[in-house]
């Protein structure tokens, strides 16, 4: 450590990290029970679900008024809820509050730890091989905090602001193609994006030359925002330029960052957060820093450094490979861990993931069988096995998997929208809608709820069955959803075939013109539409609308008929 000699520096504490769909996640326990959590760095204070709230059984109040939580989807009302006892990296802390919101991510998370947590002291974030570190440094003024670098070796540093009660953030500042622009230091973001007028600061635009369409994103919040990738010639921060990259851009609203640096250039770098000194340290790792699509440009970069001690270390490190679609590499590291502890049934689920993301569905099969004859209760692997067999049409295997994660989930538990999800791919229409029920009714204020309000619905129209309630339910929907979303397409084909069940032909034909408009590749809006036509007399447009879908998906004529539909 190149340091002065009167400068100490003290790990406080050491957190495992396990990544799970490009969020760092850590376990903690609340007032006893297990729950895991996302490290989000980019969130001014910790926040836990609506439907966590419930299941754990914690004591809401109201937040101070005025207070709203902002991000990406815009902004949402919390309420508080508050922990008796809270065990984060081994301690017990006491009355813990949280920020309660809804649509906080995926099933298996209660929710994230934010600035509260991670400001305390100094944070060594070495995600590449599953660690966070939380650093007290003493008197060590202006000596270099990049402690593991060797004195050959070569680290960038950049300033940091210092945190306020109004500004906790992690921000700096960087230069994009030779502009200013100011970022936040976001794990809780799981790829960097950068602002749509810092984009344009920057001379790219949508519409720009080599600018494409990434579909929609979003966060907290019930919108989704239109998101894009463009060239950029030059990225700089700190002491390391990036030239010629790609970057993706939105118009988020976020009002006090230009860029959110998200957890894609953590797991880049070896990053150090020096609150002592308001200074960041970091260090390039090897692979992509900003594209987890592609697969590790330098693979032996990223196997540098010492190996792995144990089971748990090859596991951390294989999440991280993972994430970074660096599949070979994750099945080596998670394999390593299957072998060295073979009763830890959450090794093979990890291998199991990656094994299904790599498109290899026998070996990953095989590897949920095996962690769910360790731990049959195991609903990310019921989960995670029943959509494989429904992908194989598998439906007694899919549907008795969906059945043991229904009798094993809490009522508010959020893995009931997948399971809405498996029923309704299983045709167990009636069974889906219970779980749409159940969901919809503990996840009010959840960004997903146009979503689950329009599953419900088609499931409702594909029955014939309860259509007031699906035409509500797609209206809502609607209102919920951003215009011209994927989303609003999908929806609108739902309300189409409400009303073409309703015999109301002409609003049928307006909502299928729409949902056309958005996928014009639809083979059930043309068809609908088709149908809908021939009953009103217009046999030319009719007959043209069904041609065309047949065209696009054949077997969408006898989908139809089996509901009861037909010309």
């Amino acid at each position: 450590m190149r340091a002065l000699a009167v400068c100490k520096l003290a790990k406080m504490a050491e957190l495992p990290v396990t990544m799970s769909n490009s969020r760092p996640i850590i376990s903690a326990k609340i007032n006893g029970r297990d729950a895991r959590f996302v490290v989000d760095s980019g969130s001014f204070f910790s926040m836990i679900s609506e439907a966590s709230a419930a299941q754990f059984d914690l004591k809401q109040s109201p937040a101070p008024l005025g207070l709203t939580v902002k991000g990406v989807g815009g902004a949402v009302d919390p309420s508080i809820a508050s922990v008796d006892v809270f065990t984060f990296a081994g301690i017990p802390v006491h009355n813990v509050e949280f920020l309660v919101v809804g649509g906080l991510g995926r099933a298996e998370n209660a929710g994230l730890l934010g600035q509260n947590f991670f400001r305390i002291g100094d944070v060594e974030y070495d995600l590449g091989k599953g660690m966070i570190r939380l650093m007290r440094a003493k008197g060590c003024g202006n000596a270099t905090l990049a402690y593991w670098v060797k004195p050959s070796e070569s680290y960038s540093l950049m300033d940091i602001q210092a945190a306020t009660p109004q500004s906790v953030h992690t921000a700096g500042t960087a230069f994009i193609n030779g502009e200013k622009v100011r970022v936040i230091f976001d794990t809780g973001a799981g790829t960097s994006l950068l602002s749509l007028k810092a984009a344009e600061r920057a001379g790219v635009k949508p519409g720009s030359q080599g600018v494409v369409d990434a579909g929609y994103g979003g966060g907290i919040g019930r919108n989704r925002v239109r998101t894009y990738v463009g060239p950029f010639s030059s990225f700089k921060i700190g002491d390391e330029e990036i030239r010629n990259t790609r970057l993706r851009f939105a118009d988020f609203g976020v009002d006090d960052a230009d860029m959110l640096i998200g957890v894609d250039f953590f797991l880049s770098h070896r990053i150090y957060v020096a609150s002592s000194q308001h200074k960041l340290y970091f260090t390039y790792n090897g692979g992509p820093v900003f594209d987890l699509t592609s697969t590790s440009a330098n693979p032996e970069e990223d196997n540098a450094g010492d190996e792995p001690a144990d089971a748990a270390a090859y596991s951390r490190r294989g999440t991280a490979f993972a994430a970074r679609r660096d599949f070979a590499h994750a099945i080596a590291d998670l394999g390593r861990a299957c072998d060295l502890d073979p009763r830890n049934p959450e090794y093979f689920y990890q291998r199991g993931i990656v094994y299904r993301d790599n498109n290899q569905a026998d070996l990953a099969l095989a590897d949920f069988d095996r962690t769910l004859e360790l731990k049959p209760d195991d609903l990310s692997a019921l989960m995670a096995r029943a959509q494989l067999r429904l992908r194989a049409r598998d439906i007694a295997g899919a549907t008795a998997d969906l059945g043991a994660a229904d009798r094993a989930a809490s009522k508010e538990d959020d893995i009931r929208l997948l399971l809405a999800r498996g029923y309704q791919d299983a045709d167990l229409l009636p069974a889906s809608i219970a779980q749409y029920d159940r969901w919809i009714a503990a996840h009010r204020g959840d960004p997903r709820m146009p979503d689950a309000l329009n599953g419900r619905c088609w499931g409702r129209a594909l029955q014939g069955q309860e259509l007031s309630a699906a035409l509500s339910d797609c209206n809502t929907a609607l209102k919920l959803s951003a215009k011209q979303s994927p989303i609003s397409a999908s929806v609108l084909n739902s309300r189409g075939l409400v009303r073409l069940r309703l015999g109301d032909y002409v609003q049928s034909i307006a909502d299928y013109d729409d949902a056309l408009k958005l996928a014009p590749k639809s083979a059930w809006s043309l068809y609908g539409r088709g149908v809908a036509e021939m009953r009103r007399k217009r046999v030319p447009e009719g007959q043209a609308d069904i041609a065309a879908a047949t065209a696009i998906r054949a077997s969408v004529a006898e989908e139809f008929k089996r509901r009861g539909i037909i010309p």
